[in-house]
């Protein structure tokens, strides 16, 4: 968790704004007219929708998409909870984030295989890993699926108290078993306004390495976090990178304690 994020001056915000303003997705010239790629390459977090409902033809085949996901030894550690803007309403007595039209929240089920079969006797760790691991499989499979038929969306962990974040509380309110765990909620609808400009990534030669793990170099990581902090205060005026991050920290202990009760069954107590 970052505990200090760098000061800026006006000057630092508006460099930081152009150079997100400026990035583009490096796509080689040979592959430009490649159909899916541009899907991957421009898909966006959307956090404004129209009122235009889904069709459920729609809306079934982002599910197929994720049905379909890999996973490990075909295990399909997942479970989707599927809601419209009714059925969300009524469960949790609030409209779906950022009214959108469609939810399903995606869960890590190791539950389900153990009628059949204990694949992971002596190895809870791993057992949760490949869930969470397929269950995000299944997850991004389904976000391109709604990209590719012009539906957005968005993955979220706590806005709306939907996702990993808020685990025993969705574990209570969905009646989920043992060995069921949230991970996130994703949202899906119409955008009503024209995407917005790539978040910033760091580059490639920062991220990939041959042979032996390298350092990121401080300067990138200094930079991208610049613009971080000002991309956060462009797109939400009245709060900072900082103030989010806040909320993630005063969640994450009671998190902790229920996914260590849902997932390995161990009773976390505060110092």
């Amino acid at each position: 968790m970052v505990t200090q994020l760098p000061k800026m001056t006006l000057s630092d915000f508006f460099r930081a704004m152009w150079r997100i303003l400026a990035s583009r997705p490096q796509i080689p010239s040979s592959l430009e007219g490649n159909e899916l790629l541009k899907i991957i390459h421009n898909r966006r977090s959307v956090r404004r929708f129209t009122q235009r409902e889904i069709p459920d033809d729609v809306f079934a085949a982002i599910l197929e998409a994720g049905r379909l996901a890999p996973s490990t030894v075909n295990l399909q550690t997942w479970s989707f909870a599927i809601f419209n803007a009714e059925t969300w309403r009524v469960n949790f007595n609030r409209t779906i984030p950022f009214k959108a039209q469609r939810a399903l929240i995606v869960m890590g089920d190791t539950h389900r295989n153990r009628a059949v079969l204990d694949a992971f006797p002596q190895s809870p760790l791993v057992e949760y890993t490949v869930a969470v691991l397929n269950a995000s499989l299944a997850a991004m499979s389904m976000n391109i699926a709604a990209e590719a038929l012009g539906v957005s969306s968005v993955m979220l962990s706590e806005t709306g108290r939907s996702g990993l974040l808020d685990a025993g509380y969705l574990k209570q309110k969905l009646n989920l078993p043992d060995d069921v765990f949230p991970i996130m909620t994703i949202v899906f609808g119409y955008s009503n306004k024209a995407y917005s400009p790539m978040p910033p990534k760091l580059p490639l030669n920062q991220i990939c390495f041959a042979g032996k793990y390298e350092e990121t170099d401080p300067k990138v990581l200094e930079d991208w976090m610049t613009q971080m902090t000002a991309g956060y205060k462009a797109s939400f005026p009245l709060s900072s990178l900082d103030a989010q991050l806040s909320v993630y920290k005063s969640k994450i202990v009671n998190s902790e304690k229920d996914l260590n009760r849902m997932v390995f069954h161990k009773q976390i107590h505060n110092p």
